[in-house]
């Protein structure tokens, strides 16, 4: 006897006001951190819709077989909400207040967070909740500590699949038109790997501090460029204009 695959109910309901979100803190500092530096780069590039969302260990809710299930992704890319920001304060529940999320991401730490777990049973894993009940069609998992990133992809077989960066380690993320992969350096004390944005041209999306630094050391060329430029102009014996 062949077995049947399993169903499941799922609804999509609005979080119970009564319902208790868990409060953890986070696994480690680093997190929000890694977090932020993902939604600072879109905002600054203009790639973050204002109807976007990109919530940081923050509930997202489906109900399965009657039962309220919630996970709360390290980031996440929603590209649209269908309601007003405060209706989405506590939680956030896709296809009655907006999209299915288009990127999830999960930071590994020391703490078994189970990234990896195809749990079906209440309360689902991760990797079941992302792939079998929302459907998230990119799912990535990272390890700060050693920079490695895994990718996979929801495809026709209603499965993920791993996924394999381009010669330049990185993943295109088709519903966002950008790349994601892994730049190690410095960002707010924190010498790492980090996870970067890269346009479809491969130029890297900066973060305001890199613009300003980009901006000073352009400032500082066209100064010496004008200070060479005089001095061939006094050599030739003219007096260059003062402004």
């Amino acid at each position: 006897m062949v077995a049947s695959p399993p169903t499941y109910a799922i609804t999509w309901e609005i979080l119970p006001d009564d319902f208790l979100l868990p409060n953890d803190p986070v696994d480690n500092i680093n997190q929000p951190t890694l977090a932020a530096a993902l939604t600072e780069s879109l905002q600054l590039a203009n790639k973050l819709p204002e109807t976007a969302l990109t919530p940081t260990n923050y509930g997202i809710c489906a109900v399965i077989n009657g039962k309220v299930s919630v996970k709360a992704p390290d980031w996440a890319y929603i590209p649209y909400i269908s309601v007003e920001r405060s209706q989405i304060i506590r939680s956030y529940t896709p296809q009655l207040q907006g999209d299915i999320p288009t990127l999830v991401l999960e930071f590994l730490s020391d703490t078994e967070g189970g990234e990896y777990s195809v749990k079906e049973t209440y309360p689902p894993g991760k990797f079941f909740f992302y792939e079998q009940i929302l459907q998230v069609p990119n799912y990535g998992i990272f390890e700060p500590k050693t920079g490695t990133l895994e990718m996979y992809r929801f495809g026709d077989t209603k499965r993920y699949r791993l996924e394999s960066a381009n010669d330049r380690g990185q993943f295109w993320i088709p519903e966002m038109q950008i790349f994601l992969g892994v730049w190690q350096g410095r960002r707010e004390n924190r010498d790492g790997y980090w996870l970067r944005w890269w346009d479809e041209e491969g130029n890297l999306l900066l973060w305001g501090s890199e613009q300003v630094e980009q901006e000073r050391q352009r400032t500082e060329q066209e100064r010496q460029r004008a200070e060479r430029l005089a001095a061939q102009l006094r050599a030739a014996g003219i007096e260059p204009e003062k402004y």
